[in-house]
């Protein structure tokens, strides 16, 4: 579906006007800065005391956006309730810079760049998708407008991985226990994502198939506002994996989910911690190094068989005992029935046509810009061979 954006922009004018709904000002947003300043004809400062409080933003109707209707008119939105703790809107106050009173202001802004850049992309505008981006990108405008861009390129780009993704296609990877979400998340708040490569047997399905049900994971994990604000963990178990599943993880693909992961997808990965890796496992590695912003590859730990190291990250009451925890067995049937409970959601959000206007987005998509790269890399060719030479 195609979502309208209504200008706001005022011809010859270098400055967006943003006004919300009864709001006896409007708001300025340079072009250059992407800051707000407030305008001539209102100053935020006379405004009533709770007109820009964190429970006004909850219940005041967000800007209208929406799929306009035959008669051309906008139907309404209902607008953004925060669902935050009170711990929570401190802590994204204090890491994401985010401000209850300016959260809206924020949304709009970011909505009124996509109208005026990307005018034809077709996109939800809503309050509650953009904040995932917003908070993905610590508020900066200019980035969370470029993640948002690349979140679909990608999905655009890639028709092997997002092309009728939908929980009920990927049956046979959530039944064979590749990945779970523990249903503890971990002292910082952050949901623990599980991974089990031994699970994954090639000749039954291709790797994509593994890629698609980790896109389905994280899409429903940041649905959630406080996996939005505390991030998520990562948790890979390498146990099994020889030179023949390692082999289908070469440079195209690790280069491919990477660049979603780091500039694709609106999820703050705290920690990847990789237990019972084989020799193998540097090689692995010397593919994926290379394509990590060093921020991320500072959070790769390495705890081989020694589960006490685990523990110094993951402490033992959120771990199944597979992993020395006592949380009792690891379950991966509870999180594919999570997913699959959500299949109408996902229906909705890919399998429907593609808009032909997204073919109109002014950038190369992340994902082409990836692929061309690494076969212009003649580096990179020689990076299998690792493999080999770690047995």
């Amino acid at each position: 579906m195609l979502w309208a954006c209504p200008s706001s922009r005022a011809p010859g004018n270098s400055e967006y006007s943003l006004s919300f709904p009864g709001d006896p000002c409007c708001a300025m947003l340079t072009q250059k800065r992407r800051k707000w300043t407030p305008g001539k004809e209102g100053d935020f400062s006379k405004l009533p005391d709770n007109l820009m409080s964190e429970e006004s933003d909850s219940l005041r109707p967000s800007p209208f956006v929406a799929p306009l209707s035959e008669n051309n008119e906008l139907p309404k939105q209902p607008g953004y309730v925060c669902s935050l703790t009170e711990e929570l809107v401190t802590k994204a106050r204090e890491e994401l810079q985010e401000k209850p009173e300016w959260r809206l202001r924020d949304v709009q802004a970011l909505r009124d760049m996509v109208c005026k850049d990307y005018p034809n992309l077709s996109t939800s505008l809503d309050d509650a998708f953009l904040l995932r981006f917003l908070r993905a990108r610590k508020f900066d405008y200019d980035r969370a407008l470029q993640l948002l861009v690349n979140y679909h390129s990608c999905r655009r780009s890639w028709p092997e991985v997002f092309d009728n993704l939908k929980p009920s296609a990927l049956k046979e990877v959530l039944s064979s226990g590749f990945l779970t979400v523990l249903p503890h998340s971990d002292p910082r708040g952050c949901q623990v994502l599980c991974l089990r490569p031994d699970r994954w047997i090639p000749s039954n399905y291709p790797i994509t198939e593994n890629i698609r049900a980790i896109y389905l994971t994280l899409e429903k994990l940041i649905q959630s506002e406080e996996t939005q604000v505390n991030g998520i963990v990562i948790l890979a178990d390498y146990k099994g994996v020889g030179l023949a599943k390692a082999s289908h993880f070469g440079p195209f693909i690790a280069k491919k989910v990477i660049g979603i992961l780091q500039d694709g997808f609106p999820i703050r990965i705290k920690a990847v911690n990789i237990v019972n890796e084989p020799r193998i496992f540097k090689g692995i590695f010397a593919i994926i190094k290379p394509f990590l912003k060093e921020k991320i590859a500072n959070r790769f730990f390495l705890h081989g068989s020694d589960l006490n190291s685990l523990h110094l990250n993951l402490p033992k009451s959120i771990l199944p005992k597979e992993y020395g925890g006592t949380a009792g067995e690891l379950d991966a049937n509870a999180w594919k029935e999570v997913l699959l409970a959500s299949e109408e959601d996902f229906v909705k959000e890919f399998c429907r046509p593609l808009s032909p206007s997204n073919s109109l987005l002014q950038e190369t998509p992340l994902v082409e810009r990836i692929t061309s790269e690494v076969q212009g890399d003649d580096s990179i060719r020689g990076v299998k061979s690792q493999l080999y030479s770690c047995y």
